[in-house]
């Protein structure tokens, strides 16, 4: 099931983006007006939980997009780093290595999305062709 937060009714629709910019549950309902109770009760239900999961799925892919963008940047500071003599290079070059590895671990993962979606075609597209 691929729940939209458009699918759902507009207090759920306010309750996802409070649940996405709030620390917890409890701020997120004060946020948006409505029983702690309720939310915990939405957040058992199958589309509304599809919708949060589908929504912190396309914010994380956001991060990861930003991320790759700033590679080049990161891989300017490696350069830096390794050229200037004064500074002390070993907490700028762990995080230029964090970078760099949660980048190549995004392409990786869009990869395998990709030849998944590719699998899951051909697996639909198979019942079709033997009839």
């Amino acid at each position: 099931m691929t729940a939209n937060v458009r699918d759902l009714k507009p207090k759920q629709q306010e309750a996802i983006v409070a649940l996405m910019s709030h620390q917890s549950v409890e701020d997120a309902a004060r946020a948006v007006n409505m029983p702690v109770r309720t939310l915990h009760r939405w957040l058992k239900e199958p589309a509304f939980d599809a919708a949060y999961l589908r929504a912190r799925r396309d914010a994380y892919k956001q991060g990861i997009a930003r991320l790759q963008k700033n590679v080049g940047a990161a891989i300017s500071i490696l350069f830096k780093v390794m050229a200037d003599v004064a500074t002390p290079a070993a907490v700028k070059v762990r995080a230029v290595e964090c970078v760099l590895s949660h980048s190549s671990k995004a392409i990786e993962i869009e990869d395998i999305e990709a030849r998944v979606a590719a699998l899951e075609s051909a697996a639909q597209e198979a019942p079709e062709s033997r009839r």
